[in-house]
């Protein structure tokens, strides 16, 4: 297994976290709540009331739970909205960098993703940051439910086993903790996304500002 032990493999998360999007998704919320009859929201209460299952964010909004016809055309609007803006959005501060570092000091990072697999690896590839993973993983299904299941399969599907206590998750979710824990791994959450550091906190886990202090915390995690 050699240098796939080598401190932290650290599974990174795309949208909120790598990719400095937050603006963009607030844009695109708020076009798609303009086409679908909703009031507006502001980037606190969207961070206050973010969760996964997206539907249940939904719910949060409207009082009940979209139905299935509801949901389909929700995501096929925010989406359309979403796309056209994630061209120009650049990546969250130092990241390219950190990646890069890590890379060259042989630690080793993946990238599981809730964004379409066929959309999330050129847009990675665009950013120039392919090569620093040794994984990439996108959403290959209709599913809208979080990352656990989706982080069981990320993890099995590498070449050489990797030791589950030097994983340890980065995201901007809540999410992203639960897909940690359910596979024994440890998890730090970053306030650049879709979270309110408050929210982040009821997870249990770290909490911080940048992405070089989630590095620094996820290497003390495994030391």
């Amino acid at each position: 297994m050699g240098k796939l032990l080598r401190g932290a493999h650290i599974v990174w998360d795309w949208n909120g976290t790598l990719l400095h999007d937050i603006h963009a998704v607030i844009e695109a919320t708020n076009a798609s709540f303009a086409e679908l009859g909703l009031e507006a929201i502001t980037l606190e209460r969207y961070r206050d009331l973010y969760c996964v299952p997206i539907p249940r964010f939904y719910e949060r909004l409207m009082g009940r739970l979209p139905t299935d016809a509801e949901w389909r055309v929700m995501d096929t609007v925010f989406h359309k909205h979403y796309w056209a803006r994630a061209e120009g959005c650049g990546l969250a501060e130092g990241a390219s960098e950190l990646l890069a570092a890590r890379r060259a000091d042989g630690r080793t990072q993946s990238l599981l993703s809730l964004a379409p697999h066929e959309q999330l690896v050129p847009i990675v590839r665009r950013h120039g940051i392919h090569e620093y993973f040794v994984r990439i993983d996108g959403r290959t299904d209709e599913s809208h439910a979080g990352k656990a299941e989706r982080m069981v399969r990320h993890l099995e599907a590498f070449d050489e086993p990797l030791d589950v206590g030097r994983v340890v998750v980065i995201g901007d979710a809540v999410d992203d903790a639960v897909a940690a824990v359910h596979v024994g791994a440890q998890a730090v959450l970053y306030t650049g996304g879709s979270h309110s550091r408050a929210s982040l906190e009821l997870a249990g886990v770290p909490v911080v500002d940048s992405l070089a202090d989630a590095v620094d915390v996820a290497e003390r995690l495994v030391a």
